[in-house]
């Protein structure tokens, strides 16, 4: 058995010098080492059917062995790894010599939608949800659930987009449909801020664009009036502009609100002075505001003579304005990096 064993052990100790990837030194460690069927696993189980002078012999004999080849399939190893990590920083090596690389110049949000974020970090810290609707809407969420049915003159107010082809599907001009959505899905209580792009077929100017960003707001519950209404307005104004801002009420007509008011902010540009964005005034109307209709909350499948609401829409785009002084709207969407890196 001695002489087999050195036979063994020369043909071993070859074969895994030979080897020249780690897949197969798994493979010689596997046919040496194995539990079941390992060349030297049956080579010590056969040390039962010789004599036991010979089988301490050759049981010391074989252990040499499995040590030798034990640490020649540790020192292939480490060989086979250090050339792996050669060729790997071979190709993974960096030239010193080649000009540098371009410098990819990191973006940021856009001011509306920090304005955005910033009004919906307010009403969720004062327990509203964040909804979201479609910006391709239907006539009847967008008008007819708004108490502004086929016939009624306030249609005159909007220069709505149409689908071509279907009349009763259109660009939303405003995010008051999800109003109605909302209470005809959750019900009531609700309180609901929802943040969303809306579309108007118009001329532009400074003022006004026909792709524009509005933050529609509304709570519905039992004993709201207009004091909350008025309290809410004003702690998101003096939350984007300061303590010290101050708001006016104006009355104005909407149809999905009754009584309804204009709310202005003193225009932050000229600082009350008057410009071409206030028209002069020295106050910016940035949103429009009310106790919601009767009708509105009966579209809603909510009870209006047990609960009341008021409802607010805010032009993320004019508030944006106001933020960084801003004097023309169409520099928001003109998409011109001079401008936007500014902020």
């Amino acid at each position: 058995m001695r002489s087999n064993l050195e036979q063994f052990k020369n043909e071993a100790l070859g074969a895994i010098q030979s080897a020249e990837s780690a897949s197969r030194l798994d493979e010689l460690e596997n046919k040496f080492f194995g539990r079941a069927q390992g060349e030297i696993t049956k080579l010590m189980k056969g040390l039962k059917n010789i004599s036991l002078e010979e089988r301490q012999a050759s049981g010391e004999r074989l252990n040499q062995v499995k040590s030798v080849l034990g640490a020649a399939i540790i020192k292939k190893r480490d060989v086979l790894e250090n050339i792996a990590w050669e060729a790997a920083a071979e190709t993974e090596r960096i030239d010193i010599t080649e000009p540098a690389l371009p410098i990819i110049k990191r973006g940021h949000s856009h001011p509306v939608t920090v304005i955005q974020r910033s009004l919906e970090d307010l009403f969720t810290s004062l327990g509203y949800m964040v909804l979201d609707g479609p910006e391709l809407e239907s006539d009847y969420y967008n008008f007819t659930a708004l108490n502004i049915p086929e016939t009624h003159p306030a249609r005159d107010m909007q220069d709505t987009l149409y689908i071509k082809g279907h009349k009763d599907w259109l660009m939303r001009t405003q995010t008051s449909p999800v109003q109605v959505r909302a209470m005809q899905k959750y019900g009531a209580p609700i309180r609901a801020v929802v943040p969303g792009k809306c579309f108007r077929n118009e001329a532009t100017d400074a003022r006004h664009e026909h792709t524009f960003y509005q933050l529609e707001g509304f709570a519905v519950d039992k004993g709201i009036n207009f004091s909350h209404l008025k309290a809410t307005l004003e702690a998101v104004a003096q939350s984007l502009y300061g303590p010290d801002t101050k708001i006016r009420l104006m009355p104005k007509f909407y149809p999905f609100v009754e009584p309804g008011v204009r709310g202005e902010v003193t225009c932050l540009l000229c600082r009350g002075q008057g410009c071409r964005v206030c028209k002069n005034t020295g106050w910016l109307e940035i949103f429009g505001a009310g106790l919601v209709h009767p009708n509105v909350l009966k579209e809603g499948g909510v009870d209006h003579k047990v609960y009341q609401g008021f409802a607010f829409g805010f032009g993320l785009t004019r508030l944006a304005m106001l933020k960084y002084g801003i004097d023309d709207v169409r520099l928001l969407e003109s998409g011109d990096l001079r401008f936007l890196e500014q902020f």
